[in-house]
């Protein structure tokens, strides 16, 4: 059945009644053999009156009376937005007792001022900007702490379509490239992988900050040789006609973090019952984005204008993996994009090796310090198992970059170990 634009309660119903149906029936066939016996309506009224849905969003209303009811959080037009995004048509804020407006804004420097001039209650941020942000690097300082990681992978280097012949980075002396914010994932993974192929990221090519939604216009008009952009632009690109995926982001770090829901320090210490709703709320999202059978209803919930403003047939290719690259083919990779929550330390210290790598941040680093002051692990191993989703009991954790491994107990040994670097 179509959904009629605007119909929320629908949506919601829609989301709630596949996520019960499949856990107490996984297997498909058997699923779809019920509900062909009793019909879905049936189906449905028997499970609701066995399961207590009124009671259990009650239960959520008790945990602690929220000290304020009315927040406003930014984002940016982008699929990493997905969980914030998410939790207001699908009614997980509201739920958890929060009238929560969700603000569409033009780009990261100012999402950074409004949150600063606590015009944000929190907000979709980039994952190195709650780091930077409480340095003070690149603005005034002040506390803003990680309550989890928005999504991993889901970005890519897209290049003109004049450049489907200069496949190979030793052949972009002299391009000029987008990124979306100076403390970003996509400068550090687009310095990285070019510098890996003997480039120097600050002689050898041109970087510069363009904010996401501008990044195809840029990129038609000639301005731009390429990016490494957020989705659904680099899709958006090859539906356009006037780019190529040359890389997905995930082959570069698999399972690497983008965007993070930053929430300032104060504002957690001043209203705590508040923040563990929305935290909850963000979560609940988070979960259900992360489940690859919920990325068509995905799509179709984050096209309108209000919020990522994008042909459902683009964020179905971002979201489901299944995509054309702008080269002649279809490739399908279900990760493309992630929704796992979970903000390892060793992400945040990852991000100050790049920081110190590139000069942002000189003299001595206390990169263990640093990231657990920002990043929120206990708080969200423990919202995380009141939900019931699947926590690691560590909190760092070795990966690798290109094939070289990052260990996060070794920071300063590995930023010395590049040979192309300012610090």
């Amino acid at each position: 059945m179509a959904l009629v634009p605007g119909d929320v309660e629908g949506l919601n119903r829609r989301v709630v009644q596949g996520a019960v149906m499949r856990a107490l029936f996984p297997d498909d066939i058997e699923r779809r053999r019920f509900l062909s016996v009793v019909g879905a309506s049936t189906a449905w009224a028997a499970i609701s009156s066995l399961v207590p849905f009124g009671a259990l969003e009650a239960m959520a209303q008790e945990k602690g009376s929220l000290e304020k009811k009315s927040l406003k959080i930014g984002f940016i037009p982008i699929t990493c937005a997905s969980p914030l995004i998410m939790a207001d048509p699908l009614g997980f804020y509201k739920k958890q007792g929060l009238d929560v407006t969700v603000i569409k804004t033009a780009g990261w420097a100012l999402i950074r001022d409004k949150v600063i001039n606590k015009e944000y209650d929190a907000s979709h941020m980039l994952a190195p900007m709650p780091i930077s942000i409480s340095m003070g690097v690149g603005s005034n300082a002040m506390p803003v702490n990680v309550a989890t990681i928005q999504n991993v992978n889901g970005q890519a280097i897209t290049l003109h379509v004049k450049h489907k012949d200069k496949r190979d980075p030793k052949q972009w002396k002299g391009f000029k490239f987008a990124v979306p914010f100076e403390y970003s994932m996509h400068n550090f993974l687009l310095r990285y992988y070019v510098a890996e192929h003997g480039l120097d990221p600050e002689k050898d090519i041109q970087i510069r900050v363009v904010p996401p939604p501008e990044m195809v216009a840029n990129l038609r008009a000639g301005n731009l040789d390429g990016y490494l952009g957020p989705d659904p632009f680099n899709q958006r690109a090859v539906f356009d006609e006037v780019g190529f995926i040359h890389l997905l982001s995930k082959e570069i770090w698999d399972g690497h973090p983008c965007c993070s829901f930053g929430v300032p320090t104060q504002f957690i210490k001043e209203n705590p019952n508040t923040f563990a709703a929305l935290y909850r709320a963000v979560l609940t999202a988070a979960a259900m984005a992360n489940d690859p059978k919920n990325r068509s209803i995905m799509a179709e919930v984050l096209s309108p204008a209000n919020y990522l403003n994008q042909p459902k047939t683009v964020l179905e290719q971002v979201l489901t993996g299944k995509f054309a690259d702008g080269l002649g083919g279809v490739q399908n990779v279900p990760d493309r994009a992630g929704f796992d929550p979970f903000p390892w330390y060793s992400m945040a210290v990852w991000i100050l090796t790049q920081m110190k790598r590139w000069g942002y941040i000189k003299g001595e680093v206390k990169y263990r310090d640093i990231a657990e002051q920002v990043y929120l692990v206990t708080d969200a191993r423990k919202r995380m198992s009141e939900l019931g989703m699947a926590v690691p009991a560590e909190s760092y954790k070795k990966f690798k970059v290109m094939g070289k491994e990052f260990d996060p107990a070794k920071p300063d040994a590995y930023v010395a170990s590049f040979a192309i670097r300012r610090s």
